[in-house]
């Protein structure tokens, strides 16, 4: 396995989040959803998110994509469970990458596709606090 990362590039910590992500399946009735497309690449996301108090208590995504993608959706669940919105809706590609132990030149595109999921599912709570609370 030593020799795929360094003919990958990829550290042993997008290794062991691709071979073993956390959190990955489906939800059942989460409270937000966030759902990314990489147009290039074609990788997809499908962050969902169950929040209560404005803390994210759990986080679950399904990621078709390589393996840099898979590993950037498992460690961006990690990163924002536990933490209020406030705190993880700024989190940027740079921080996800980091977190990862750096990504190839040509894969940082796959940090995008978890931050842009996340702000995504964000905004998807957001918009369904508002419409409960203009129902009520």
């Amino acid at each position: 396995m030593i020799f795929v990362a360094m003919e990958s590039g990829y550290s042993a910590v997008v290794l062991d989040h691709f071979e073993h992500p956390r959190n990955a399946g489906e939800m059942q009735a989460p409270d937000a959803v966030g759902y990314q497309t990489n147009p290039v690449c074609g990788d997809t996301m499908r962050l969902m998110l169950r929040i209560s108090d404005s803390t994210i208590r759990q986080a679950m995504f399904q990621t078709s994509g390589c393996p840099a993608s898979i590993a950037a959706s498992s460690i961006c669940t990690e990163m924002i469970i536990g933490r209020r919105l406030e705190e993880v809706q700024d989190l940027r590609k740079e921080d996800i990458a980091e977190a990862l132990g750096g990504l190839p030149a040509s894969k940082v595109h796959c940090s995008v596709l978890a931050a842009d999921a996340l702000r995504k599912a964000i905004a998807d709570y957001q918009q369904r606090q508002a419409a409960s609370t203009t129902r009520a």
